[in-house]
């Protein structure tokens, strides 16, 4: 691991509230706009891209741009927000005594030429307002000062191989290597502001009409949503998740990055800060399930073909997680020159868990292709060699060790969600030969996915608990472990399954909310501890929804939707003592377990429902007879208790930087 930079990082400020920003995307980056009118996170032109507005992890010498009221105006004024409907075109509206005015900031798909732009227009509304804007450029995540000249009725800003250009609708005076503008917008006045990226070797882009822009922007996104086919209960909250969904999208591949930020903190001053801007193989059939079933096949076609870019070549090198174009080589750094949100250091760029040995992502892999089969997507023959090719490897490291979907840091260990999704892939590869006619040793696949299942049941279950644990020899138990019933591993009313729902729900709620495990000293490679891991309480809902408890589902559910922001966002995590969120936002594993509960409880009235069932119909393994049960343990409730059960709070994320 590189050694953090030696030079001294600015002062640490006051952060914002992680669940005050708003996202703003082009589906090829994103900003994050804090609800006072700044942007503190911008990275062009891709999602990796290095960030030129970083104040976000530091103070705002390391860039940002602000957009407010000012003087007497701006302590006086109330702001208020919204997504324009159907888009992630974001309006502000500064209410003050004097006036009121609105910003609307939006980015626009790139030019032909390929140029990528921010777009910031103040409309007057009634009265005036006094207005304030400053743009500060820092390249290289908020450590390159360019280079500032005027010229052509623009500022241009320069460092390396990253240009950018500033054209304003007022005067912008440069100062201390920014630039700044003290305006008064009045009713019916519209300025507009734009900031243009471009190669700085490359001749200036011809510049596009700020208005028109937002017009065709706005149009492009109603298209969009006007496909949505999910007209169920929710939808509001559905549509927002799926929109952010859209937001995160990488249109030239397709893939889907976890979150477009990097190092906002599980825990503030922690070191739970990791680089989510990239594309995890573990949300490939969560994220089908969610597009397919709400209409968007386009997407989730897209989807797939990255997938299958991205995992192909040997299975022996299949990675947990690749970059935007299916890239490999994800090296973790950390900048040393940024103090992090709130002081959670080291900030990291690049993520240290893509070369981990992750084997659910195996099953994961299998299950996406298999929905996508089962959905009728075009051209899965092609798909029918690799998936092949991966099974025959799994069939070599399923009796290996790993580091979970919760990539530990810690030692490599037998994690039983690791071995269940091992089960999982042999019974789809099975499910697709005898559904399709596709050809393969089945009998084979089937012996192998029988035997993962007789050892989970013997070394992974824990008979004086009535609970399967979280590693072979564990004593505890982890929020992975809701997805044996969900995935069809076992029936969700088997003894040992409801033993272990109410274990969980006795060891890991806490305030209501599902925490992914308990600290142990003996898994966790970090220090520190986090919030409630959102998707779990998700899942959570799902298992309530397939055990036909549809009232306590939709309360669960709704506990949670009450976690978002006042724009339906919602981050990673969750601390429910101080009432914030944690972690990368907006973050679409959050997002998409929010979509699939939906799915769930409006599907619930047509009989029991599971995440397998993408097209309702039953998986091979529920029609066979379970494995002996232990003695069924008595029923538990969800605990009430006011504080987190002992190592709640402390839980090292043992892990590198995802689930």
């Amino acid at each position: 691991m590189p050694k953090p930079s030696k030079k001294t990082p600015p002062t640490l400020h006051a952060a914002r509230p992680i669940g005050d920003y708003a996202l703003i995307g082009s589906t090829h980056s994103a900003a994050l706009v804090h609800r006072e009118g700044d942007i503190e996170w911008l990275c062009l032109p891709r999602f990796d891209s290095a960030a030129m507005f970083a104040s976000l992890l530091g103070d705002k010498r390391n860039g940002h741009w602000t957009m407010c009221a000012r003087g007497a105006d701006g302590r006086k004024a109330r702001v208020t927000r919204r997504y324009l409907p159907g888009t992630v075109v974001l309006e502000t509206t500064i209410h003050t005594a004097r006036g009121t005015a609105t910003v609307t900031d939006f980015m626009p798909r790139p030019a032909v030429d390929g140029t990528h732009e921010v777009v910031r227009v103040v409309q007057g509304v009634r009265g005036s307002v006094a207005m304030h804007t400053e743009f500060r450029i820092r390249f290289n995540y908020g450590e390159w000062c360019p280079w500032m000249e005027r010229r052509d009725g623009a500022i241009y800003a320069t460092a390396g191989p990253d240009a950018v250009r500033i054209s304003s609708g007022v005067p912008l005076v440069n100062e201390n290597f920014a630039s700044c503008a003290d305006f008064t917008v009045s009713a019916g006045q519209s300025i507009a502001f734009s900031l243009e990226w471009f190669p700085s070797h490359l001749t200036p882009p011809v510049t596009r009409d700020a208005n028109a822009l937002l017009a065709r922007t706005v149009a492009e996104w109603n298209g969009w949503t006007g496909r949505c086919g999910y007209q169920g209960e929710f939808r509001e909250p559905v549509m927002r998740s799926l929109l952010t969904l859209k937001a995160l999208t990488y249109e030239p591949t397709g893939g889907i990055v976890a979150a477009p930020s990097t190092s906002l903190p599980e825990l503030p001053g922690g070191e739970r800060n990791w680089d989510y801007r990239f594309c995890w193989l573990r949300d490939a059939a969560l994220t089908l399930y969610a597009l397919i079933g709400s209409g968007y096949v386009e997407e989730a076609s897209a989807w797939r073909w990255w997938l299958m870019r991205a995992v192909g070549g040997s299975p022996e090198e299949l990675q947990v997680m690749y970059g935007l174009h299916g890239e490999r080589s994800l090296t973790e750094l950390e900048l040393g020159w940024l103090p992090g949100y709130e002081g959670s250091r080291p900030v990291r760029i690049g993520n240290g868990a893509h070369g981990q040995r992750q084997l659910d992502v195996y099953g994961s892999v299998i299950a996406a292709f298999h929905a996508a089969r089962r959905a009728g997507l075009a051209d899965m023959d092609k798909v029918w060699p690799l998936e092949r090719a991966i099974a025959r490897q799994l069939m070599v490291l399923w009796k290996e060790t790993d580091c979970s979907l919760w990539e530990v840091r810690g030692e490599p260990r037998h994690f039983v969600h690791s071995k269940i999704m091992c089960w999982l892939a042999f019974d789809r590869m099975i499910a697709s030969a005898t559904e399709y006619g596709l050809e393969g040793p089945v009998e084979r696949w089937r012996e192998v996915r029988d035997e993962i299942h007789a050892e989970v049941c013997a070394r992974g279950f824990d008979a004086a608990s009535n609970s399967f644990v979280q590693y072979y020899g564990a004593d505890a138990v982890d929020a992975a472990l809701l997805w044996m019933p969900l995935i069809g591993f076992l029936p969700i009313h088997d003894p040992r399954v409801q033993g272990t729902i109410a274990r969980i729900e006795k060891d890991l709620i806490f305030n209501g909310l599902v925490y992914r495990y308990r600290t142990e000293k003996g898994v966790d490679g970090l220090e520190g501890g986090e919030g409630a891991f959102l998707a779990c309480s998700f899942w959570l809902s799902n298992v309530y929804v397939a055990m036909g408890k549809l009232r306590k589902a939709r309360a669960l559910f709704k506990r949670l939707l009450a976690l978002g922001n006042d724009l339906g966002l919602f981050a990673e995590e969750y601390d429910p003592v101080a009432q914030r969120q944690l972690g990368n936002f907006p973050q679409a594993f959050s997002h998409i377990g929010l979509i699939n509960s939906a799915h769930a409880l409006v599907s619930a009235a047509g009989g029991v429902w599971e995440l397998a069932d993408l097209d309702g119909k039953p998986v091979a393994q529920k029609k066979k007879k379970a494995a002996p049960a232990a003695k069924s343990a008595k029923p538990s409730t969800p605990s009430k208790a006011t504080k987190p059960a002992k190592g709640l709070r402390k839980t090292a994320r043992a892990r590198t930087p995802r689930r």
